[in-house]
Parts: structure tokens; sequence; C-alpha cells
């Protein structure tokens, strides 16, 4: 599950986006509202974090305008202000839920996955991504090759997730680190190889690919 924070007090944002990633979620953060829009809009997300008070744009302007384009993703409006005003504009601009700074991370968590499990009985695309022989169950997260279960650690397993939303299709280094690791990882960029080293052994090095100067490939056969 893909998750944007859009949220401009950069402390509380990477502390989210930490916890978020402990609890199993791919997590990208922007600190401006016109970057979220432009991201939220790009990308496919699971659900989007959204503070109000942003610079660029605020959090209404930015939900109004993903309702308007017709971009569905589930919107959780977080606000240091208070009152049913508040609550009833983030509302009527098409956010599915509210929450008041300050916050229990633990609600924060609960209400997202209630947010993605509304979402999921709504009649939405099917978390399974089938490529090939390969099958991931991005609720689960487990992973099938052939019909066998093939045992993944949290970081295997989003690196494939990956691969597997765009089959067929190059995937940059920058692009697994932006989304695998966070937008502020400073570590060795050299990480990825590592992983896809240990996915081709686990599930058959003829299943990714690598494009020399370009980034890797999962091959749908």
């Amino acid at each position: 599950m893909r998750l944007l924070i859009v949220e401009d007090e950069k402390r509380l944002a990477v502390s989210l986006a930490k916890g978020l990633t402990a609890e199993g979620f791919a997590v990208d953060v922007v600190h401006d509202g016109l970057e979220g829009l432009h991201r939220a809009s790009e990308s496919p997300y699971d659900l989007v974090v959204l503070d109000i008070m942003l610079p660029g744009m605020n959090g209404y302007r930015v939900c109004a305008a993903l309702r308007a384009a017709g971009n569905d993703v589930p919107i959780l409006m977080l606000t240091a202000k208070d009152g049913e005003y508040d609550e009833a504009e983030g509302l009527d601009t098409g956010a599915d839920d509210y929450l008041t700074k300050p916050f229990s991370y633990v609600v924060l968590v609960a209400r997202i996955r209630a947010l993605l499990r509304r979402r999921g009985s709504a009649g939405t695309p099917s978390p399974v991504l089938t490529v090939g022989g390969l099958s991931l169950d991005t609720a689960s997260r487990r992973v099938h090759r052939d019909g066998e279960e093939v045992t993944l650690t949290a970081k295997e397993f989003a690196v494939l997730e990956q691969l597997a939303l765009r089959p067929d299709a190059v995937v940059s280094k920058a692009e697994m680190l932006e989304h695998v690791w966070d937008f502020a990882y400073d570590g060795d960029p050299n990480i990825v190889e590592v992983y896809i080293s240990t996915l081709r052994r686990k599930l058959g090095a003829e299943r990714i690919q690598t494009v020399r100067g370009a980034g890797y490939r999962l091959v749908a056969r």
C-alpha cells in the first residue's frame, strides 16, 4: 500500500513516515500543497494524508482539485484547527475523514486502515498483483511463485511490488529508493542491487531483468 503525506511540519511528517513505513506501508512525503497535488495526480496512491494549512495551496484546494479531476483516492485531512465549520468544509471538498492535531499516532493508523478497508469493500481493484507466474497479495503481503509461497522480508516485498505495479516497464534505481526507502534516504544507493539480487535468488534470475543505465524490469512471461 502506497501512502502520500502532504505536511509542512517536517519533523511531524518524517516521524509519521517512519512509523507508517514500519507498519508496512510505502510512504512518500512532500511539504507543499502544489507538490502534493502534482504527486497525487501523477502517481497511484492508496491513500493521502493531507494537512490543511500548507504553503503553495491549502489542503481544501488540493482536495477539491483532486476530486474535480475524478481522483477518488481516500483522503485523511489533518489540521491544527478545531470546530464544526472546519470539519464540514473539509468533508464538503471531498475528504473521507478528518483528524485534529494533536492526535494519537495509534488513532491515525486506525483511521488509515479503516479507510483502506472501506475502499477495499467498495468494489476497487483486487489487492492481488499477478505477473506471469508470480502473485503478490498486497493486503497480506504474501507472494506465490507458480503456486508455491515464497517468504520475503518487508523490504524485499516492497521492491518487488514496485516492479509488479508496472510489469515489463523499467523502474529506475532512483524511483525504487524514493518509494521503497524514503525521500530522505542518504545511504548507499547500491542497496537496491542487493535486494534485486536476493529477489532473483528467491524468484528466479530470469524474472527480473537489468536494463543497463536505466533500471530493472519484471518480466511478464
